[in-house]
């Protein structure tokens, strides 16, 4: 199992966490998301069948902008 981290920007509540973390576990092979609203990051747990732009194009498909965290 692999994860990654992204910075996750336009987030404001709770209802934008809950978005973000529906898109990401959405994704073919996710396996769970964490996303942390202060910090403006979410972290995925996948398998290998997952890409991350994937997981960046699902977060942009619900309206907010990401990128993978260096």
């Amino acid at each position: 199992m692999a994860s990654l981290k992204l910075k996750v920007a336009g987030m404001h509540c709770g209802h934008c966490r809950v978005r973000v973390e529906k898109a990401l576990t959405g994704v073919a092979g996710a396996y769970g998301a964490h996303v942390d609203l202060e910090q403006g990051s979410a972290e995925v747990e996948f398998d290998g069948k997952a890409t991350t732009d994937r997981f960046v194009e699902a977060v942009r498909a619900v309206g907010y902008r990401a990128e993978v965290a260096a």
